[in-house]
């Protein structure tokens, strides 16, 4: 897997990085007992924790700072933009239906897949080394927070701001269509029980950020 060579790791076990890869698509096609979630969930803890340990070590930031900060660190819409930098969608497999609607390229999994081989370096070649990857692609994002659109925390800066007016905000699944492996949520951010905002996504999280964002368009704050 070339992604590791050029930063500069050298697996031992190629077995957990093609688990890394594989989603339940491909492993329900092909009778397979894996797929990436375990690794996921591993390397969705080390992911925290290293950040955590950098902006503790690197910030004067209160608790509740950092906390929004590192959110921002590890939603989708970071992790996915990760993911693009190193070409993990090269090496992911997907069933036949979910590669004809793109699956390789999907948000939601291309996340998923960063987290997953977080977790596999971890199981490989140990702490040290999925760390050394993290450094090497997440932390030069936390150096340049300010000029990095795709971290912004559009839940937060919504209730921050129908805060001011003493408002609050909801959020409201309203449709959920597509199998499994492949759903697809419709959300709407509402502000004092009226809709200001809606959004399609591959998960609930990505479609509140998104409501949210349209929300925050429309300036609620002055309604």
């Amino acid at each position: 897997m070339n992604f590791l060579k050029r930063l500069g790791l050298v697996p031992k076990n190629i077995e957990n990085y093609n688990i890394a890869f594989t989603h339940t698509s491909y492993s329900n096609e092909n009778n397979l007992s894996y797929s990436y979630e375990r690794l996921e969930f591993l390397g969705d803890a080390i992911l925290e924790l290293v950040i955590t340990d950098y902006l503790y070590k690197n910030t004067n930031y209160k608790e509740g700072e950092m906390t929004k900060l590192r959110a921002s660190y590890v939603c989708e819409n970071a992790l996915y933009e990760y993911a693009k930098e190193i070409e993990l969608n090269k090496y992911i497999k997907v069933g036949h239906g979910e590669q004809k609607a793109g699956g390789q390229s999907r948000k939601v999994i291309m996340a998923d897949v960063f987290e997953a081989v977080i977790g596999a370096i971890y199981l490989d070649l140990g702490y040290e080394q999925a760390k050394q990857f993290i450094d090497k692609i997440v932390l030069p994002h936390i150096k340049n927070h300010e000029n990095n659109e795709f971290l912004r925390d559009y839940k937060s800066e919504l209730q921050e701001m129908v805060q001011t007016n003493k408002k609050s905000v909801t959020y409201e699944v309203i449709g959920e269509n597509g199998p499994a492996h492949n759903k697809s949520f419709e959300v709407v951010a509402k502000v004092e029980g009226i809709v200001y905002g809606r959004a399609k996504a591959g998960s609930k999280k990505e479609a509140e950020q998104l409501a949210a964002k349209e929300a925050l368009s429309k300036k609620v704050t002055n309604n």
